[in-house]
C-alpha cells in the first residue's frame, strides 16, 4: 500500500512527496480511510508510529482552505504542540493553509493576531481555554482532535478539556489518540465522540519493528563513562540521552560539555526561550546531543535521531515507549540502548511483557574494539575521499625526507587541528594555507594530541576494557572491568602523569 492509493489532492501528494513518505504506517493506513469517510475515531497508538500524518491527512484533505479556523488539535505540552504545529504546516503550506501555535508562557496578543489567520490551531488545553473563557476567540471548527489523551489525564488537564468542548461547535468531526484508554478516557470519549470507530495497534506492535532495543549492565559508579565509550562506539548521527530527573540533565551535560562534546540540555525548570531555541538548535543539527528528562519524550519530533539512550531506565513501561520513540521515525532505522544496573533487571523483564518487545542484552565495547569501530569508519572514508591536487603535492614535497606512515600520521594530526580550528578540511584551504601546513609538517617533531579539541572524528579513547560492571579494586583497577587510560597515556585510572593513584 502507498499514500496514492488514498486519492489525496495533487498539493498534499507533493507535500508527502517533499517529506519523504513512501509507505503508511499501521495507523495511518487503517485511521485515513475512516476519517476520509467522515468519522469520528479513537486511535490507541504509541508515539512514533505516525498519528499525526494519520490524522492531519485525512483532515487537510477534507479541508475548503477558506479564512477562519477549520481544524483545532489540543495536545498536552508545549513541545508537542510546536511539533505538531511543525509537521501540519509542512503537509498543507502547498495548499496555502496556515497554522497557529498556541501555549502559556507567550504574549496572548501575538497568539490571537496568528489564530485569527490561521486555518489550524495547535493548542495546550491551558492557554486554550484561557482564551475561549475570556471570549479572546471565537472559533467554529469543523475538525477536532485530543491528542495524547492519557497523557493530558496524567497532567490533570481533564476538567479543562471537558471546559473546552463546551466552546465547540456541536457539528464536527472528532478524534481522540491515546496511548493507554484509562477509565476515565473510555468515559470522555463517550461524551465527545458520536459512534466512533476504532484504530488499535496491538500489543505486539507498540514498539516500532524499526528500533533495535539494546541493553547493558553495568555498575551505578559506570554509567557516565560507559555511556561515553557507547556513544564513541556507535558514533551516533544524531542522539537523545534521557535522564529521570533536571539535576541529572544539568550535570551530564556539563560533564559532557567539558569532554568536549556538543550537547544541548532540556528539563521543565528552562525557560520557554531557552527550550525552543534548544530544540531549534538539536532540529538543525548545531548540537548533535540532546539530554531531556521525559519532557521532551513526547514532544520531540526530529526525523534522524539514530540513537535514544536511557541513562537510567524510566520508572514506567510507557515513558520507556514514548522515550525509544525519538528514533526510527519516518521510516528510518533507530537504535535504543539503556544502562541498568543488576537490581534493575527485573524493570526490564517488566517492560519487555508490559510493551511485548525484546531487549537483547550486550556487554560494553572495550577500548581495543572503539579503537577497531573507528578505524573501520576512517578507512572506509578513506576509501570514499578524493584527494586534492594540493594534497598530492604535499606528500610530494615531504617524501624525500620522511617515510610515508610518517606522512600519513603527521598530516592527519595537523588537518584534524586545522579542521578544530577552522571548521573546514584540507580540500578547503588556499595555497598559503597548504604552504603553512607543509613548513609545520617539516618541523613537526610528533607526539599526539592528549587533552585537545574534540571534532567528529571523536580520536579519544574513554578508558580501557569494560565488560558489564564488576567491582573496582583498591588500586584503581576494575575488577572485571579492565584498566582505564591515564589523562596522559599509560597507567590504571591513575594520577593525571599516567601513575597510579590509591582509591583510599
Amino acid at each position: 500500500m502507498t499514500f496514492s492509493d488514498f486519492n489525496f489532492k495533487e498539493t498534499l501528494n507533493q507535500a508527502i512527496s517533499d517529506a519523504g513518505f513512501k509507505e503508511p504506517s499501521p495507523v495511518q493506513a487503517d485511521a485515513i480511510p475512516l476519517i476520509l469517510e467522515g468519522h469520528d475515531l479513537i486511535g490507541q497508538a504509541q508515539t512514533g508510529t505516525g498519528k499525526t500524518a494519520a490524522f492531519g491527512l485525512p483532515i487537510i484533505q477534507q479541508m475548503s482552505g477558506n479564512k477562519g479556523v477549520e481544524a483545532l488539535v489540543i495536545v498536552p505540552t508545549r513541545e508537542l504542540a510546536m511539533q505538531v504545529s511543525d509537521e501540519l504546516f509542512r503537509f498543507g503550506k502547498t495548499a496555502g493553509l496556515k497554522t497557529a501555535t498556541v501555549y502559556g508562557g507567550t504574549a496572548y496578543n501575538k497568539q490571537i493576531d496568528r489564530i485569527n489567520q490561521a486555518n489550524i490551531i495547535v493548542a495546550t488545553p491551558g492557554r486554550l481555554q484561557d482564551l475561549l473563557k475570556s471570549n479572546r476567540i471565537t472559533i467554529n471548527p469543523s475538525f477536532v482532535v485530543l491528542d495524547e489523551a492519557d497523557e493530558m489525564l496524567d497532567m490533570g488537564f481533564l476538567e479543562e478539556i471537558k471546559n473546552i468542548f463546551t466552546y465547540l461547535p456541536a457539528e464536527r468531526q472528532t478524534l481522540m489518540f491515546s496511548a493507554t484508554m484509562p477509565k476515565q478516557i473510555k468515559i470522555l470519549a463517550e461524551k465527545i465522540l458520536k459512534s466512533p470507530k476504532s484504530v488499535t495497534i496491538t500489543k505486539s506492535e507498540r514498539t516500532n519493528t524499526d528500533i533495535t532495543q539494546l541493553f547493558y549492565v553495568v555498575a551505578d559508579y559506570e554509567r557516565d563513562d560507559a555511556l561515553l565509550r557507547l556513544i564513541d562506539y556507535k558514533n551516533p548521527n544524531k542522539c537523545i540521552i534521557f535522564c529521570r530527573m533536571k539535576k541529572e540533565v544539568d550535570r551530564l551535560s556539563s560533564y559532557m560539555t567539558a569532554q568536549g562534546f556538543k550537547v544541548a540540555a532540556l528539563h521543565g525548570d528552562m525557560e520557554q526561550k531557552q527550550r525552543e531555541h534548544t530544540i531549534r538548535s538539536f532540529k538543525q543539527g548545531l548540537v548533535e546531543i540532546f539530554i531531556a528528562t521525559d519532557v521532551a519524550a513526547r514532544g520531540l519530533d526530529v526525523n534522524d535521531v539514530s540513537h535514544v539512550f536511557n541513562y537510567h531506565i524510566p520508572f514506567d513501561s510507557e515513558s520507556y515507549v514514548h522515550r525509544i520513540g525519538r528514533t526510527g521515525r519516518a521510516g528510518n532505522k533507530g537504535e535504543a540502548i539503556t544502562l541498568v544496573s543488576p537490581n534493575e533487571l527485573r524493570t526490564i523483564k517488566r517492560i519487555e511483557k508490559d510493551v511485548g518487545t525484546v531487549m537483547v542484552s550486550e556487554v560494553i565495547p572495550t577500548r581495543q574494539e572503539v579503537q577497531s569501530r573507528k578505524d573501520g569508519d576512517l578507512l572506509s572514508k578513506i576509501a570514499n575521499t578524493k584527494v586534492s591536487t594540493s594534497a598530492k603535492e604535499m606528500v610530494k614535497t615531504l617524501q624525500h625526507d620522511l617515510d610515508i606512515v610518517t606522512i600519513a600520521h603527521l598530516l592527519a594530526t595537523i588537518v584534524q587541528e586545522e579542521i578544530d580550528v577552522k571548521g573546514k578540511d584540507i580540500i578547503g584551504l588556499g595555497s598559503e594555507e597548504v604552504k603553512a601546513l607543509i613548513e609545520r609538517a617539516k618541523n613537526w617533531k610528533g607526539g599526539d594530541r592528549n587533552g585537545g579539541g574534540r571534532g567528529r572524528s571523536r580520536n579519544r579513547s574513554r578508558g580501557g576494557d569494560r565488560r558489564g560492571g564488576g567491582g573496582r579494586g583498591r588500586d584503581g583497577d576494575r575488577r572485571g572491568g579492565g584498566n582505564r587510560e591515564s589523562r596522559n597515556g599509560g597507567g590504571n585510572r591513575g594520577s593525571r602523569n599516567g601513575g597510579n593513584r590509591n582509591r583510599d
